[in-house]
Parts: C-alpha cells; sequence; structure tokens
C-alpha cells in the first residue's frame, strides 16, 4: 500500500476488523462527499519517511479541510494555498529560533530528511473539522506511534497541543526524547509555544546522538543560493 518498510510493520495491523471497516468508511465518503486530502495522498507522511528513516514525528490531529490545502503531511499546504494561521505561527517560532526565514509552506522538504510529518486522524471532510474521528483511524496511528516507540534508535516526539500531549502514554522508551507545549493556533500560541525553541532543541539532540540535523529552511532556495555562489566562483 505505502511501497516503504512500512508496509511490513503494518501488515497485521491493515488486516485488521477496525481497519478493514475504516477502509469501507473512507471509500465512501470519497465516493460521495468532498474529502481530504486527495485519495493518494492519505498515506503521504508514511511514504515520504520510512520506517528506518524517522528522526522526528510532528503530530497533529487532523488535516486542513480547506480546499487545496491538505496533502497527507501535517501541517503543511500545498504550494498556492494561502498560509494557515498554525503554520504561520510555526514559521515565526522557526525565526525567532533559528533566524530562518521560510517562503515555501509545502513541508516535504522536511519529510524527506526525516521528519514524519503524522496526523493522528488521517481523512476529513470538507470544512467539517474532526469529521473522521472515531472511525479508525486512531487506532491505526497509535499503532505508528508505538512502532516508532520500540524502535532502538531514538526519535524526538513534537507534541503540540493538548490532543497531540496525551500520545505520551504511547512513548515510554527512555532513549526518546519528547518536546512538547501548546498548539501554535492563534487561539494559544503565545501562551508558551513562542520561545520554546523547539527547532533548536531538535537539532541539538540529533548533534548530541551523531545523526545528521535537520535543514528547516528552504532546499530549493538553497539550491538557487548554491547555484548563485558557483556562478560568482566561475
Amino acid at each position: 500500500m505505502i511501497n516503504q518498510k512500512w508496509d511490513v510493520i503494518l501488515k497485521d495491523e491493515m488486516k485488521k476488523d477496525y481497519f478493514r471497516k475504516l477502509g469501507i468508511f473512507v471509500k465512501q465518503e470519497y465516493r460521495h462527499k468532498t474529502i481530504f486530502p486527495a485519495y493518494g495522498n492519505i498515506f503521504n507522511a508514511l511514504r515520504y519517511t520510512d520506517y528506518d528513516q524517522v528522526k522526528v514525528v510532528i503530530l497533529g490531529q487532523d488535516p486542513y479541510h480547506g480546499d487545496g490545502e491538505a496533502h497527507g503531511l501535517s501541517f503543511s499546504v500545498q504550494e498556492g494555498v494561502k498560509r494557515p494561521p498554525s503554520l504561520q505561527n510555526i514559521f515565526k517560532e522557526l525565526e525567532l529560533d533559528l533566524g530562518i526565514v521560510r517562503t515555501k509552506n509545502d513541508l516535504t522538504d522536511w519529510a524527506s530528511q526525516g521528519v514524519l510529518l503524522l496526523n493522528s486522524i488521517m481523512t476529513v471532510e470538507r470544512n467539517k473539522p474532526l469529521s473522521h474521528k472515531d472511525k479508525g483511524w486512531e487506532n491505526f496511528t497509535d499503532f505508528v506511534i508505538r512502532s516508532l516507540n520500540d524502535r532502538e534508535k531514538p526519535v524526538i516526539f513534537v507534541l503540540w497541543g493538548s490532543y497531540a500531549r496525551s500520545k505520551k502514554a504511547y512513548i515510554t522508551n527512555p532513549q526518546h526524547y519528547i518536546i512538547e507545549s501548546v498548539h501554535p493556533s492563534p487561539l494559544s500560541a503565545h501562551r508558551g509555544f513562542f520561545g520554546s525553541k523547539p527547532f533548536s532543541k531538535i537539532n541539538t539532540f540529533l548533534k548530541n546522538h551523531q545523526m545528521e540535523e535537520i535543514h528547516w529552511n528552504d532546499q530549493k532556495k538553497d539550491s538557487e543560493i548554491n547555484e548563485r555562489s558557483e556562478t560568482v566562483l566561475n
């Protein structure tokens, strides 16, 4: 289904009765309603960041429910779409923390570096947040979290908001690292998200464990800068 090692990890989970019922529900919803993300993008988080590649998990609740926004990665939106307020605040904290001014709203470059951008609920009906709550997705993604908890190589779990923090119950191995704060939503960001420095904390942990740090800035922008530098040097 995912064409990654996740297929092996999740093989038995996908055979369970709840997942079969979830599949029937999801297919019916896509057939009769407008559901996000696009059907082929549901498992993008797992597709872009395979089990052994995961360094960081940034956990969201459910996908954006507006037209053209969600594409299977938590907090990320497709290019050309207005930046949602929570993502805007994430980028504000990124600038406060590391001085990085990010321009791209699509976080696929983070995913390709080992940041699993996982929504606990993986589908949503248009303009109806949490419409696919308690349909089975939570069972599935809780298993994903537990599977990563079982891994020997350390994982950093980023839990923003009370919902994400409720998943701490599944993160029991002491080699893992939890970063938590209030949600980056405008309703709560000023109560502890701003100034929490999650990005520098992540990279410090990775560096201390001899793992490659995450490049949080725009990869395309980096390549353009390198090209300009090479032109000058030549």
